[in-house]
């Protein structure tokens, strides 16, 4: 049995897939956001409840929205930040008597989608989180890729390429917490489309609310959707011009947006060197559960110890 694990800033969830991929147990408890030692605890009776429901021990994989640095071997970049510094993993062995593997959130959903969601079959899956934030992961050959620094896939802190004065105005005027302006996470999350929404008219509106006005042709709504389409697809040629990934997956709140499957791939083709780009672009097959999946799989299949 594979145990999975998602630390999010507001809730930590836990599964238990059989060898097979089948859900045997899932729970979600609220996240005691700013306290570590509580955190791990929290972490702890989630896994101990798995296994008293299921009857069985399993292997421990975790997502967290961070990284494990592979120099000092703690929690870095986190947006929880009473993770940062940690030595999380390590913490958790100690715990639970075993090994525990720690990917990146992002990573997670790619290795989920890789193994057998919308990537499967597929080398090399880029997987987006386009929801509060905005993120992603890489996959190679259904295993997580976190790189030489722990940074592959930070592609929301990256800068929005080829900005126009509109584009350079909002990067001025709104900027990203990580301390820099212009990154991509401040226009294609799901928060920078309601911001530029609000720029444009005024009015505080979830996401859902302004792509609803805009499918009953709400000229606003629809210019701002439009606006989102471009500069994601820009964002996203970027990566197709350095990594070239086989698919891109889409997860997050946005990823519900049914017309960025059609509008996106036409868009880039306007942006990637060339000119030429036949990448598919899919939903999450597992949509919300995909991240804590892809922990669970952080242990492939065949042998793992306990």
């Amino acid at each position: 049995m594979r145990i999975g694990i998602d630390l999010g800033g507001t809730k930590i969830e836990v599964i238990a897939l059989s060898d097979e991929g089948h859900e045997l147990f899932r729970k979600r408890v609220n996240t005691p956001r700013n306290d570590y030692e509580k955190t791990l605890k929290a972490i702890e009776g989630l896994v101990l409840d798995a296994e008293k429901a299921t009857g069985h021990r399993g292997s421990v994989g975790l997502g967290i929205p961070g990284t494990l640095s592979p120099f000092t071997g703690k929690v870095k970049n986190s947006n929880s930040v009473w993770l940062n510094g940690q030595q999380l993993d390590e913490d958790l062995a100690t715990l639970l008597g075993r090994e525990v593997r720690i990917a990146n959130d992002a990573n997670c959903l790619a290795v989920s989608e890789a193994t057998d969601g919308s990537g499967a079959g597929r080398k090399t899956v880029f997987a987006v989180i386009i929801g509060t934030g905005c993120g992603s992961g890489i996959a190679f050959e259904a295993k997580a890729h976190a790189g030489g620094n722990g940074n592959a896939g930070e592609w929301g802190h990256n800068p929005l390429p080829w900005a126009d004065e509109d584009e350079i105005r909002f990067a001025q005027e709104v900027p990203c917490y990580c301390g820099k302006s212009g990154c991509v996470e401040t226009f294609c999350s799901g928060t920078g489309f309601e911001e530029d929404y609000f720029r444009l008219s005024t009015q505080r509106r979830k996401g859902a609310e302004i792509v609803i006005l805009a499918d009953e042709g709400d000229p606003v709504a629809e210019l701002a959707l439009g606006r989102y389409e471009r500069r994601l697809a820009k964002a996203l040629a970027n990566v197709v011009n350095i990594l070239d990934p086989d698919v891109i997956v889409f997860g997050g709140g946005m990823s519900n947006v049914d017309r960025l499957y059609q509008t996106v791939p036409l868009l880039l083709k306007q942006w990637v060197f060339g000119g030429e780009c036949e990448t598919p672009i899919l939903k999450a097959t597992h949509g919300d559960s995909s991240g804590v999946r892809g922990a669970a799989w952080l242990w492939p299949q065949g042998r793992f110890s306990l």
